[in-house]
């Protein structure tokens, strides 16, 4: 079995400090702009790209260039660069027509992704022309990505995953430092969010550069679609990208059903997203990232019965992180958004919607986190057909309670939805996966995940208590992060206490694997 706890422990340091300065441009954002006209614009038009980022970056390009990558590794150091250089170059001529068509299609993207804003005029021209100046970042995060992926084969995650850090930062800079300029001439400031989007994207992929050189890679001018590995690497894209296409479909729905209801529904939304991502992108995306690789190199050694004990310890890895975290934000869910967001033009009732919704978002993140794992053994196997099938199955969930619920829960429909049609999407790949592990036990993972919840739920809950008291002294800024602090180390301690009661040994075990050098 390959112990991907070295790994996940590494990707989450340098997320953590992503994370942070994410929720950091989020609480500026939110100071600077609040909840209005033109937040709705931003968010909207920032979907549009980050829709195919979903599409071209990240996800598809690491499930299906990793397995091959690893391949070609056996085959030396000079055969990996020309696979790596021949898919740089693609991606070059293919992302960037895609990011050039984008800018010039602006306007008629924006009718079909946010079409109720059609009968707001000043409305609907800024989402179009914030729209054409964030679309050159679909290119600058596909290239970041195509650098994640290389050095993730080579067994490195650190930089990869401090590299969104800079996107961050970036992000931050540009419209604090611009705001009052912009406004002195009457000119909307969110324009430099615009622009910090874009300059953060390239931040991202330059920063990894140094290292990529360092672990081997040099440049090949070498273009060929009808190279054997580039054509196994889009076998397994295409399937990717078509059930991406799927949720970018699925995504582009709610968007427009979003855009109908009560103004600021899409901001709240994007908030709380925001915050849910928080503990997703630290721990349920660092067990899917490490473990692809683990998983294609195990596949390609053909060492099955490994392959089958590192997937269910990635999984009750995963379990174990994101249950646990996900119940103490749940039950700090308000404090949590007042404290990152409630200042400025943000108010209490913002903090309040906001807060719903990352309940509703967080139910669901144990199992998008699990899908990521047991997606990543398919993917291995070359076989991305059944994750694509999986998410068409998930997103028809998404969309036929959107239209079920939108009218009697509003904008709490959508992350509900999401929540739910994540756990039908996983719920199908763990019925398939005997076709390509063999027979095993779903019982022990049950009730494992079942005592998880149990000691989460309570030290969620008693988490709860303890802010709650806390907050009767005194409501101040630095008291509210003292409180937080104390709640959530509290309820962590609760969880730990109380899994050992329940008798899951392996909590104690994941924690001294995740903290061990």
């Amino acid at each position: 079995m390959a112990d991907i706890a070295k790994g996940v422990r590494s990707f989450t340091v340098g997320t953590a400090l992503s994370r942070i300065l994410g929720l950091i441009r989020e609480s500026v954002f939110a100071f600077l702009y609040g909840a209005g006209r033109s937040t709705d614009a931003f968010n909207a038009a920032f979907r549009i790209p980050n829709l195919l980022r979903d599409l071209f970056a990240e996800t598809a390009l690491s499930a299906a260039f990793i397995p091959v990558l690893t391949d070609t590794r056996q085959k030396g150091k000079d055969a990996q660069n020309l696979l790596a250089s021949n898919v740089l170059n693609a991606l070059l001529l293919l992302v960037g027509a895609t990011s050039l068509a984008g800018i010039f299609l602006a306007p008629l993207l924006v009718k079909v992704i946010a079409f109720g804003f059609g009968t707001i005029p000043d409305k609907f021209n800024l989402t179009v022309r914030l729209t054409a100046i964030m679309f050159p970042f679909l290119l600058f995060v596909a290239l970041a990505a195509w650098v994640m992926s290389y050095l993730n084969a080579e067994e490195d995650f650190f930089v990869p995953s401090l590299a969104p850090a800079f996107f961050n930062l970036f992000s931050i800079l540009v419209p604090v430092l611009s705001y009052g300029w912009l406004l002195s001439r009457k000119v909307d400031p969110i324009y430099a969010m615009a622009v910090g989007v874009l300059v953060g994207g390239l931040g991202q992929f330059l920063i990894q550069l140094p290292r990529l050189y360092q672990k081997g890679f040099r440049y090949k001018f070498y273009l060929n679609f009808s190279d054997p590995n580039l054509i196994k690497m889009l076998a397994l894209f295409v399937p990717v990208a078509i059930g991406l296409a799927g949720v970018t479909i699925n995504t582009t729905v709610s968007t427009v059903i979003i855009s109908f209801l009560e103004e600021r529904s899409m901001t709240w939304l994007n908030y709380a997203y925001r915050i849910m991502h928080l503990p997703l992108g630290l721990f349920g995306v660092a067990v899917g990232t490490v473990a692809l690789p683990a998983l294609s190199r195990l596949v390609t050694d053909n060492r099955r019965s490994d392959i089958k004990d590192t997937l269910f310890d990635s999984l009750k890895l995963v379990l174990f992180l994101t249950v646990s975290t996900s119940a103490i934000i749940a039950f700090l869910a308000q404090p949590i958004t007042r404290l990152i967001y409630q200042h400025g033009k943000f108010t209490a009732f913002d903090t309040w919607a906001t807060s719903q919704a990352l309940i509703l978002y967080i139910i669901g993140i144990p199992f998008t986190a699990g899908i990521r794992n047991v997606a990543a053994v398919f993917y291995a196997y070359k076989d991305a057909k059944t994750p694509m099938f999986a998410s068409f199955l998930g997103i028809a969930v998404n969309v036929g309670l959107n239209l079920l619920l939108m009218r009697t829960l509003g904008f709490r429909a959508f992350p509900l939805a999401i929540s739910v049609s994540a756990l039908a999407n996983i719920a199908v790949l763990m019925v398939v996966l005997p076709k390509k592990i063999g027979a095993y036990e779903f019982q022990p993972l049950l009730k494992y995940f079942m005592l998880l919840t149990v000691a989460a739920g309570l030290s969620g809950l008693s988490g709860w208590v303890i802010n709650y008291l806390l907050a009767k002294i005194t409501t101040g800024f630095y008291f509210q992060i003292a409180n937080l602090l104390v709640s959530g180390l509290a309820a962590g301690a609760a969880f730990y206490f109380v899994s050992r009661v329940l008798g899951l040994k392996e909590v104690k075990d994941y924690m001294r694997r995740l903290i061990k050098k």
